[in-house]
């Protein structure tokens, strides 16, 4: 009751949650009408290397670049950031729509893409770096996991609206495009919503990088945030939690979209799309549960207890996989999005909480670098491994043990997961010599 109270009366809290809602809708509706556009496209043919090539034009080059970019989070005004990078986002799904209308090869129509990808990350980074300016100290635990869970919850919504206007426009190359347009038309609104937050009031609270230049941070963008994750535990640990849960779901993945094609499986679900958007929203039920359950198991067993929680549920979630049965394989996505979005929400309040906001943009964007690179090296892992019809036993157990053994890792290097750094990562800043004259 408290925090609902905090949302609705927090000044600006309430509009970055419509940023984030529409973000994430924008978000939603792209990526379900780019795979549905590349996947189940009777225009187009692919198989699973093809699939990993596509994810790796989509995600690496801003996984390495991002780093970089985040440092421009800690020193330009967050609001712009919003505002700005939702309206180029908004141009280039534009893009898309148009090279897919016009039955350009993937190679070209996944190029265009990696501008969207760029500029969402952007947002998604500024949006969680931004958070704690809006947020009572006191509930940034259940503010974060609202917010990171009905976003969640939208892109659900959001790839939703796009199933929809396939099924209105058609599966073609000329459907597909036209059903690219609904992800612009949130993220334009996005923007609209973004700028009528007040000037700096979304942070850095040092805009100058405690004295350095933007040219500067950006230069050594990546360093500052491997420094800052280095320097706090707590962060750390639980992103080499994240790293392992994104290669188990990058496996995953590409599992399962080859299975719902070739097997008796996709028929029993509903075939293609329907049998993806089946599995994709019992993950996303998963990830409501973890709305509710994660602030509860922070405040009883703290932070590190729920990671080693979550990482159990998933290993034993993983070896229901083997099965291959419609029921088992549900019931294991849930608890996989479950355990997966609670991991991923004590990161955000380890990087929230732990991390000075001068280097906040910087470590979220090097999560971002990990959580792309892992999911994208797991799918080129399955597109070798897994034999013509997408099951391989052989990666749900690995995926099983590594959860297990990241389990182990986090028990025994946990001991300093739960509280602040042991000393504050600030820069002294660079103070100008005065002037002879003054």
């Amino acid at each position: 009751m408290k925090s609902l109270r905090s949302v609705t009366h927090a000044p600006g809290l309430v509009r970055l949650l419509g940023v984030r809602l529409l973000t994430q809708m924008s978000d939603g509706a792209f990526q379900a009408a780019l795979a549905f556009s590349i996947l189940f496209n009777p225009d187009r043919h692919t198989d699973p290397l093809a699939i990993a090539g596509g994810f790796a034009v989509l995600l690496l080059p801003y996984s390495l670049l991002g780093p970089f970019a985040g440092a421009l989070l800690d020193h330009w005004d967050r609001r712009r950031v919003l505002l700005w990078a939702n309206v180029l986002r908004a141009l280039a799904i534009l893009l898309v729509a148009l090279t897919m209308s016009a039955s350009s090869p993937d190679t070209v129509v996944l190029l265009s893409a990696l501008l969207v990808t760029g500029c969402s990350r952007l947002v998604a980074s500024g949006l969680s770096a931004s958070l704690p300016h809006v947020t009572p100290p006191s509930l940034i635990v259940e503010i974060n996991a609202f917010f990171t869970t009905i976003g969640a919850g939208m892109l659900a919504v959001g790839a939703g609206v796009s199933a929809v206007l396939r099924l209105i426009f058609g599966a073609d190359n000329g459907g597909s495009g036209a059903t690219l347009m609904a992800g612009a038309v949130f993220g334009l609104i996005a923007a609209l919503l973004a700028g009528g937050f007040k000037t700096r009031q979304l942070g850095p609270d040092h805009p100058d990088g405690i004295g350095h230049t933007a040219a500067y941070s950006l230069a050594r963008g990546l360093e500052h945030g491997l420094r800052a994750v280095l320097r706090t535990p707590s962060v750390g640990i639980v992103l080499s939690a994240i790293g392992v849960h994104r290669l188990v779901f990058g496996l995953n993945t590409l599992m399962f979209l080859m299975l719902v094609r070739h097997t008796e499986l996709g028929d029993a679900l509903g075939a293609d799309v329907r049998a993806i958007s089946l599995i994709g929203g019992c993950v996303a039920v998963g990830a409501l549960i973890a709305a509710g359950t994660t602030p509860v198991s922070i405040r009883v067993v703290g932070r590190r207890g729920t990671i080693v929680s979550a990482l159990i549920l998933g290993g034993f979630a993983e070896l229901l996989l083997l099965t291959v049965r419609p029921v088992p394989v549900l019931i294991a996505a849930a608890v996989i999005g479950l355990a997966g979005q609670t991991v991923k929400l004590c990161g955000d309040v380890a990087m929230q909480c732990d991390v000075p906001d001068s280097y906040r943009g910087q470590v979220f964007a090097v999560q971002d670098a990990l959580f792309n690179t892992a999911f994208v090296a797991a799918i080129f892992i399955a597109a070798l491994a897994v034999p013509a019809d997408g099951f391989s036993p052989v990666l749900v157990v690995a995926g099983s043990i590594l959860y297990f053994a990241t389990t182990v890792w986090v028990i025994r290097r946990g001991q300093r997961a739960e509280g602040p750094p042991p000393e504050p990562l600030v820069e002294e800043p660079v103070v100008a010599e005065p002037s002879a004259g003054r």
